[in-house]
């Protein structure tokens, strides 16, 4: 059994310990143990650690400690990808002040009202929480001031450079002091973020989690083979099957995500959807109807669910396949928290078995596959009632149809006999009859009596 260490032996104050113990917390994670006194150094840090291995508390409590709420500098700066993770992070610092009102910290991110950035900017904001574009646009403004930073943060750093703010991170490092100390968080290690760190960092140390200390032992996983086609009939058995409490589904693009939205509303299901082409205040909305169960499921693309961290997820739902391990692993690990059991489920086409093969070997273990018979599955209307299958069209076009087929027999039989120019003119003016509409395109009669004919 491996010991870990309680906060007070990596040096946090019996203050911030007795907050932690009324959150259920009294041990530390691998990242935490590692980080903590590292951090309290003073050294600069590389963390490469997953989403929902603790390293948000990793950073979050030794830059708690080494605030001066004297002072009404901006001493410490998180930057983070998306507002969802902004959100997450504040919401939990703010956690942590229970016992400390004199600390304050302000999150700030695209959608908010400006005005009321700029009055919380003017008083003592220690700690700023905020996404790239909107802390670079405050940066340019000259309205916050960081010219007495101590500590910046990069949280998810190969999230922001999927998002392409590589070059908006490094505006904001040039209008640090230098003499600061910066910390990165990231799952991967791209070459682009290496390069990140050569320039801005002075010495910093690795401290990497390895992947098989990230705990999925309290998640069952299986696998569903099917095809695109029969994907979404096998998702909506699975569903009325399992009766999910909470469960996030999702998909590899904002269309695919999209369009499994329109057809799970379609048939009554209690959803919602979230990527990127959903407005910030929406988005918003979605979240906080999810985390108080008045959505029972979550369709979202994996760059819309960084920071997703929902208590009560008791299903996830791999509509596409993840292309990589690191995603399959942030996915899964959106169910199973706080120490609570989870179910995964992956549908898999022919064309994903590499994916999988991939995921397998990375877990040290095939996936448990079920095989499932799905019922026929009826369309409800939105009170849920049964809708009835259309009936087959019966108008008039069929019938004429008919009487053509008629009269391209007799056609063919007068121009047999030597009438050819009489069955033309014969079928144009039939056409006209059926269709109201006379053709312009020469022998295209004739060419339309041939196929019919077939």
């Amino acid at each position: 059994m491996v010991y870990l260490k309680n906060f007070l032996e990596l040096g946090i104050s019996e203050t911030f310990n007795h907050t932690l113990r009324e959150n259920g917390i009294t041990e530390a994670t691998p990242i935490q143990e590692k980080a903590i006194p590292v951090i309290l150094s003073g050294k600069d840090i590389i963390g490469q650690a997953k989403t929902g291995t603790g390293k948000t508390l990793a950073f979050v409590l030794p830059i708690l400690e080494k605030i001066n709420p004297e002072s009404s500098d901006v001493q410490a700066l998180i930057v983070a990808p998306t507002r969802e993770l902004a959100l997450q992070i504040t919401t939990e610092i703010k956690k942590m002040l229970v016992q400390r009102e004199d600390i304050n910290v302000l999150a700030i991110y695209g959608g908010q009202d400006v005005a009321q950035q700029l009055r919380k900017l003017k008083g003592n904001t220690h700690i700023v929480v905020a996404t790239p574009g909107r802390l670079l646009d405050h940066i340019r403004r000259e309205t916050i001031d960081l010219s007495n930073l101590s500590t910046i943060v990069l949280d998810e750093a190969d999230q922001m450079l999927y998002f392409g703010f590589l070059y908006d991170i490094e505006d904001i490092l040039d209008e640090t002091p230098g003499s600061k100390q910066t910390m990165l968080f990231s799952a991967t290690m791209p070459k682009d973020i290496k390069k990140l760190a050569k320039r801005y960092m002075d010495e910093p140390q690795m401290i990497q989690v390895q992947s098989e200390e990230v705990t999925v032992d309290t998640i069952e996983q299986r696998v569903i083979e099917t095809t695109d086609r029969a994907k979404p009939d096998a998702l909506r058995f699975v569903m009325d099957r399992d009766q999910p409490f909470l469960a996030v589904i999702f998909c590899r693009t904002k269309v695919r995500a999209s369009k499994l939205y329109d057809n799970l509303k379609g048939l009554g299901y209690n959803c919602a959807e979230l990527h990127g082409d959903i407005p910030q205040a929406k988005r918003e909305r979605v979240m906080k109807s999810f985390r108080e169960a008045k959505i029972q499921y979550l369709i979202a693309t994996d760059v819309a669910a960084r920071g997703l961290d929902v208590d009560g997820v008791t299903h996830v739902f791999n509509f596409d396949i993840p292309e990589d391990v690191e995603s399959y692993i942030h996915r899964i690990g959106r169910t199973g928290r706080a120490g609570g059991s989870g179910l995964a489920i992956t549908f898999v086409a022919a064309k994903d078995e590499k994916h999988l093969e991939e995921i397998e070997k990375t877990l040290g273990a095939p996936i448990q596959r079920e095989i499932i018979e799905q019922p026929k599955i009826k369309r409800v209307d939105e009170n849920g009632k049964p809708v009835p299958k259309p009936a087959p069209k019966k108008s008039g076009q069929y019938r004429q149809r008919d009487s053509r087929e008629g009269s391209k027999s007799e056609s063919r039989r007068d121009s047999r006999n030597g009438s050819r120019s009489d069955s033309r003119n014969s079928s144009r003016n039939e056409n006209n009859r059926s269709f109201n509409k006379p053709s312009n395109k020469k022998g295209s009669t004739k060419q339309g009596q041939q196929r019919r004919g077939r």
